[in-house]
């Protein structure tokens, strides 16, 4: 496979024929499909190692590398990851014959997305505004991360080692599954949606909150419950692909993921649309005016952008 067709589809700038042509190459073999993931930690490794640098070398201030970001989201959606070994050493789970072992911990930036392989085979995509830790290498008989943010995780099939995901609010179990778990501290949210397999969320204070999912279920916590439901829209899930998709969501918290998408503030001063449930999706890639105007087509407000201070007013 040509490798300057294999970039131009990591910028998203590969036509429909060339997007199919890539699909089909990937899928025709392991090998062209291992290949594919390597080329695109090499692309993910490029943009990375100049993302933070001024001219001079330096890191550039907060205010710069916002318009970077807004700037180069208009062009590709790109993944982008900020990786590094902590200098400390941590503790996985509670049990006295655990080793201290090094984390690595991975912060993704506003409006992208990443893809990676844990180090037991299983593979893991992480949404904007998430970070991840995990231990450069798992323990005999456990495999554990800790999450705030949103992960899609297809989790490699190990029943003398369960796979445990802990977040702010729950932690979910696994042996071998692919699903879907929302759990931004700062938004005080869990959700966890079953592709395939099994899980087990439980509360790591309270032994009696725990409930097993099967497949098309999902589980939200509400008012300190957990709520079972069966999952209704699959496009919600689609922001691995650099989808943003919402189905009868209110006003207000379709503005509270945009500010995490695009990494600056969103203040609704029109209250009186706050509540308006809409259904929708777009391209993280098109930018936030442009989502703006696809709302406005079903809501009615004006909004005004205060560059300098990163802050959009919505009236």
């Amino acid at each position: 496979m040509d490798k300057d067709l294999l970039y131009r589809f990591f910028e998203g700038r590969a036509s429909v024929e060339e997007m199919r042509l890539v699909k089909e190459w990937s899928e025709a073999s392991e090998e062209n499909s291992k290949l594919l993931r390597r080329e695109r930690k090499l692309f993910n490794a490029i943009i990375l190692s100049g993302r933070f640098e001024s001219s001079d070398g330096q890191t550039t201030l907060r205010k710069k590398r916002n318009h970077f970001v807004r700037e180069f989201l208009k062009i590709a959606s790109v993944v982008a990851i900020t990786v590094g070994i902590t200098a400390a050493l941590f503790s996985i789970g509670e049990d006295k014959e655990d080793m201290n072992v090094a984390m690595q911990t991975i912060t993704v930036p506003a409006g992208q997305r990443v893809n990676l392989d844990l180090p037991d085979g299983s593979n893991v995509w992480l949404n904007a505004g998430t970070t991840m830790k995990y231990p450069v290498s798992f323990m005999k008989g456990k495999r554990e991360v800790i999450l705030d943010g949103e992960a899609y995780f297809e989790v490699a099939h190990n029943e003398k080692s369960p796979f445990v995901v802990r977040t702010h609010a729950m932690d979910v179990e696994v042996l071998g599954t692919k699903f879907n778990v929302e759990a931004y501290s700062a938004g005080r949210t869990f959700e966890a949606s079953l592709m395939q397999g099994k899980v087990r969320v439980k509360s790591p204070a309270n032994e009696k909150l725990a409930v097993v999912l099967l497949p098309q279920y999902k589980t939200t916590l509400k008012d300190g419950k957990l709520v079972v439901s069966k999952i209704d829209d699959y496009n919600v899930y689609r922001w691995k692909e650099g989808l943003y998709c919402f189905k009868n969501k209110p006003f207000a918290r379709i503005m509270e993921d945009l500010e995490r998408y695009y990494d600056l503030k969103i203040q609704l001063d029109k209250k009186s649309i706050e509540g308006v449930a809409l259904t929708g999706k777009f391209r993280i890639s098109d930018g936030l005016d442009y989502a703006l105007r696809v709302l406005q087509k079903d809501v009615a407000f004006t909004y005004r952008r205060d560059k300098d201070n990163d802050v959009i007013y919505i009236k």
